[in-house]
């Protein structure tokens, strides 16, 4: 059996040199699936929406990134002087494809955004800004002089859900580099992890093989092993599928 192809979400972006539009994505991510055994593959930004079929039946999984936030027509917020990066043509993609990926039995993993983004695709809503719109709400977002494996606050994980058996605990620390975050939960989303105010941190979707959210960054805690054991489940997932396919 081959290396199991992973797709990741991209972002719009500019060459500071040649000023010249480029398509891109941290390479943590790409660093995190080689690491456990995958073939990462970056999804255009820009692809035409009636080819997301034919590329689905090419991949093995997709992980939607992070990055900036979701346009508020897609959702009931509040409009917030700090919501940022708001790209349309990314919107659009990420949502259409969250919401048929769903629907299949390939593994899909949302990250930060790539959380926030399921969970608008499925009916959510998000806070625009947590510390002005969630009482008593911890700092979330990222501080400059940490590094971003820094291990900001726990996470409380629901007893027997996917995380809980993955990482073999029911509390992790975990990095927060996020100023938005999960109001109303989506249809059909069921809440696994919360940080100590109260924040939804993660959310799977019940009856999947692999359906999960999670507000933190695990590509960014390379020597962690709860977030390693993450990326390793994932990857086996994807293999689960492409060996179902008969590939």
């Amino acid at each position: 059996m081959s290396a199991p192809l992973i797709g990741l979400t991209t972002r719009n972006n500019t060459d500071p040199k040649l000023e010249i539009p480029i398509i891109t994505s941290p390479r943590s991510y790409t660093e995190a699936l080689i690491k456990a055994g995958a073939v990462p593959v970056l999804v255009p930004v820009s692809l035409d929406l009636a080819l997301i079929p034919d590329l689905l039946t090419r991949l093995d999984a997709v992980i939607f990134t992070g990055g900036g936030d979701i346009s508020l027509e897609y959702f009931e917020g509040e409009d917030h002087e700090k919501i940022y990066g708001v790209d349309p043509e990314r919107d659009a993609i990420e949502l259409h494809l969250a919401r048929t990926i769903a629907q299949m039995e390939m593994p899909f993993m949302g990250i930060c955004r790539g959380f926030q983004v399921l969970n608008v695709a499925l009916g959510g809503s998000l806070y625009t800004h947590i510390e002005d719109q969630l009482p008593g709400a911890a700092h979330h977002a990222y501080v400059p002089t940490h590094p971003k494996d820094h291990p900001a606050h726990s996470i409380k994980l629901k007893a027997g859900s996917c995380l809980a058996q993955i990482y073999d605990v029911e509390q992790v620390e975990v990095n927060s580099l996020h100023h938005q975050g999960a109001n109303k939960i989506g249809d059909r989303l069921e809440v696994i992890g919360w940080s100590p105010d109260g924040l939804v941190e993660a959310f799977e979707l019940p009856g999947h093989p692999f359906g999960l959210g999670v507000q933190w960054h695990p590509e960014w805690m390379p020597d962690d092993e709860h977030q390693q054991k993450l990326f390793s489940a994932f990857v086996q997932a994807a293999r689960d599928y492409q060996a179902k396919r008969g590939q």
